[in-house]
């Protein structure tokens, strides 16, 4: 409660366009939070609202992220486009993000859960590039709309059979598919499991570097998440069905990877290479094993800070070049080497490099996939292969070459620039020094 209260008396900073003062109170909310770490089911509780591990460090990562958003969005404030309503509409989806991962009631976190949707909505048809953004809002608002009634559904009858919605008295084992698929429906498509991803790249490629470091740093962990929370009452059926969607995630990732490799817009190229690791984030946890579930958190906070920072790399070119085209984005090498090593530093964790969490993450999921069977090692010698394929051509592609000659309002990187990269890489890489916190 004293985190809402915080956060709601933000608000009323937004219209007084105190931007700096905001941004420096969340660095001062997330350090605050930070030792308010949580190893027990669940602590802190009030009303309806507490937290174990895994909320803590999602609520942890929604925080440090929205600041991010704020330093990467100068230009907004710079331009006063708007800026007293992005600030609005930037506090009020960490309020909801907040409350879906306290929500300790089924029904609240089906609300909250939906409610996110409307302020990433419209961030990305409010401050997006191009015409084509309504269309792409329309995608993402539609297809999580019709994804979600079947979830609301499901509560309904929970409620009416066993007249109980709190998260810790779920002990049940249901054994209907139609249920199960009721309550998965809505988490495959905000993942995106493949198939369920169509509206990803389109959302991603048209917002605004905010609307894109919010969707691939937290709400596509949004669905993941609801899946560890629900799905301790389909053990039986998943045992089953699990398989079949274990290997359409892998082959799912496999044919990703390769339509990565056929993109021109860089950031169509990391939209769909979130969809790869997010496959193979759905496919670990999905083993129903240990190692699966630790991977998956491990997975969730590395791919949050790592395909955040490659969206505002994205973002600084597309300010000095005026094109996210992969034919015009040559050359970086030539004329500041110094983002062209921010460039490999965070390319380099994307792959699973090492010292990186993403290596960690993968390490477990794929230990998780070869125990479950190990005929998935074919598919994940191929995921590694290409994601290792296109990272590089992501790279040599940027970074080498002969720079665009028609290069428009060009610049040196700047401290804030610099500051925002590092306060995504660091992280990424010193969590893994206490690593230890996720096999609690």
């Amino acid at each position: 409660m004293m985190i809402m209260l915080f956060l709601l008396f933000l608000i009323p900073l937004c219209f007084l366009n105190k931007f700096w003062l905001i941004k420096n109170l969340l660095v001062l909310l997330s350090v605050f939070f930070f030792t308010k770490i949580s190893f027990l089911n669940y602590s802190f509780i009030s009303y309806f609202m507490g937290y174990d591990l895994l909320s803590y460090f999602l609520v942890l990562l929604s925080m440090w992220i929205l600041f991010l958003m704020f330093m990467a969005s100068e230009k907004i404030y710079k331009l006063n486009d708007y800026s007293e309503l992005f600030s609005f509409f930037s506090i009020l989806l960490l309020v909801f993000l907040v409350l879906t991962f306290f929500s300790m009631n089924m029904f609240l976190f089906y609300m909250f859960f939906e409610a996110s949707l409307i302020p990433i909505l419209i961030m990305i048809m409010g401050w997006g590039y191009q015409p084509e953004r309504i269309q792409a809002g329309m995608y993402m608002f539609f297809y999580t709309i019709m994804a979600s009634l079947p979830m609301l559904l499901f509560i309904l009858y929970f409620y009416l059979k066993f007249s109980c919605l709190d998260f810790s008295f779920l002990n049940l084992n249901l054994s209907s598919v139609i249920l199960y698929f009721m309550m998965m429906m809505v988490f495959l498509v905000k993942l995106p499991m493949f198939l369920f991803h169509l509206w990803l790249p389109k959302a991603h490629v048209e917002a605004s570097v905010a609307g894109s470091m919010i969707l691939a740093g937290i709400m596509l962990k949004l669905g993941s998440y609801g899946l560890i929370r629900f799905f301790h009452m389909f053990l039986q059926v998943g045992v089953k069905l699990n398989l079949i969607l274990i290997n359409l995630s892998l082959l799912g990732g496999i044919i990703v990877s390769l339509t990565c490799l056929r993109q021109s817009d860089l950031k169509s190229l990391i939209a769909y290479s979130s969809v790869v690791h997010m496959g193979l984030l759905l496919s670990g946890f999905l083993t129903l094993n240990n190692w699966g579930m630790v991977g998956s958190i491990t997975m969730m906070l590395a791919h949050g800070l790592c395909s955040s920072g490659l969206f505002v790399l994205v973002n600084l070119n597309y300010e000095r070049f005026m094109s996210r085209s992969i034919y015009i984005n040559k050359g970086m090498l030539n004329l500041i080497p110094f983002l062209s090593l921010c460039w490999f530093l965070l390319v380099s964790s994307n792959m699973a490099a090492p010292p990186s969490l993403n290596l960690l993450g993968e390490i477990l999921l794929i230990s998780s996939l070869i125990n479950y069977s190990y005929l998935c090692m074919y598919m994940l010698i191929l995921i590694s292969f290409f994601s290792a394929v296109y990272c590089l051509f992501l790279y040599s592609y940027s970074q080498h070459g002969l720079f665009y000659s028609g290069i428009y309002n060009f610049s040196i990187i700047n401290f804030r620039e610099l500051n925002l990269l590092f306060l995504h890489w660091i992280p990424l890489n010193l969590i893994l020094i206490k690593s230890d916190f996720f096999f609690i």
